[in-house]
């Protein structure tokens, strides 16, 4: 092959006539269909179409076994770096001023994302079709085109050339006691009232007073309605009655519910406890701290309604089922909306209703 073939060195060197011209040398294997085509026409077009486009040869198996893209990649010199072709999103978010933050978890390349969701709880969907629309009617406060609220009486003291102690101060002190209520703002299509989270709280006096069993027990009911993990918290106070040192002792057990855990544990006890309570009125209406978060309990008899301990009630002792309070986190200013939601979502009340 090399004596055949000229060296490109020496053709750069000769003369451009003298190096002979490199497709004079092979022979010309194109054939034109119209070489053919006056003497035997169709011979012509069946020889057009066994050597069509779409008929490709046939590639051997040899050269198919011997292909591997891989060892190829690895055979070149140079390779491509790893950040043009693959992104891996660092774990942790090292701060705002650091170059490479990880994306938000709603994003498909971040390590945190979860697709989803398919389908939406009973609750949710309730909410976002029938609820919020009836709530949003129910609460809207129609101003007529050109209204003007009237305006405010001015809340500090001018000059009046009487004190120069006169200057900025107020001119009367709060009014409606100690503590002054929110105030609510009018309720339009971006803050209307919705489920924030739920608290499940249960305090066990027996935990410190007899054994630590009792403290299982309820970590493992509040578990198994919840399907979060429970978190455990330490006595502040003192109590000589109930055994209780401040700080050293475990008696209490929490677990805080968000997004679909909360929606399906709120359409359980909603569904399915609350309607098989024995005469229980509902809610009390003065439930509530003013901020629109609604708390009422729940006997150990009544937690063991909960399909997830009453279809294992031989796992749990009979005795050491605790009971517990549950509180309501909405996004509502007011009692008054708070109570509105969670009655239109099915919850009960009773009694005098205090806003």
């Amino acid at each position: 092959m090399a004596a055949s073939e000229p060296s490109r060195y020496l053709a750069r060197s000769l003369p451009r006539a003298i190096v002979p011209p490199a497709r004079s040398q092979g022979l010309c294997w194109r054939r034109n269909a119209s070489d053919q085509a006056s003497a035997k026409p169709s011979s012509a077009l069946s020889q057009l179409e066994s050597d069509g486009m779409l008929k490709g040869d046939i590639t051997p198996e040899e050269a198919v076994k011997s292909f591997d893209p891989v060892a190829r990649a690895k055979s070149r010199r140079t390779q491509l770096p790893r950040s043009r072709y693959q992104f891996r999103s660092p774990k942790y978010d090292r701060g705002p001023l650091h170059p490479h933050r990880p994306p938000p978890p709603s994003d498909p390349s971040s390590r945190l994302y979860i697709p989803g969701p398919f389908s939406l709880p009973r609750v949710e969907q309730t909410h976002e079709s029938t609820i919020a629309s009836d709530i949003m009617t129910l609460c809207y406060v129609h101003n007529p085109p050109g209204f003007k609220p009237p305006p405010k009486a001015p809340r500090l003291r001018e000059w009046d050339d009487s004190s120069p102690y006169h200057k900025n101060r107020s001119l009367r002190g709060p009014r409606g006691g100690d503590v002054l209520r929110l105030l609510r703002k009018p309720i339009s299509f971006n803050n209307i009232p919705k489920l924030e989270r739920i608290t499940i709280h249960s305090y066990v006096k027996n935990a410190a007073k007899e054994n630590s069993g009792w403290l299982h027990v309820a970590g493992m009911a509040l578990q198994a309605i919840s399907n979060v993990k429970v978190t455990t918290y330490k006595s502040k106070t003192g109590l000589a009655k109930w055994y209780i040192s401040p700080g050293r002792d475990t008696v209490a057990a929490k677990a805080e519910l968000y997004g679909e855990n909360m929606e399906h544990f709120f359409g359980k006890l909603v569904d399915i406890v609350m309607p098989r309570l024995k005469d229980w009125q509902g809610v009390k209406g003065t439930s509530g701290d003013s901020s629109g978060n609604i708390t009422f309990g729940l006997d150990p008899e009544q937690v063991a309604l909960f399909p997830e301990i009453e279809i294992n009630y031989d796992m749990y002792p009979a005795n050491m089922i605790p009971g517990c309070h549950i509180t309501f986190h909405t996004t509502a200013t007011t009692d008054k909306d708070a109570r509105l939601l969670l009655s239109a979502l099915g919850v009960p009340f009773y009694g005098k209703m205090v806003d």
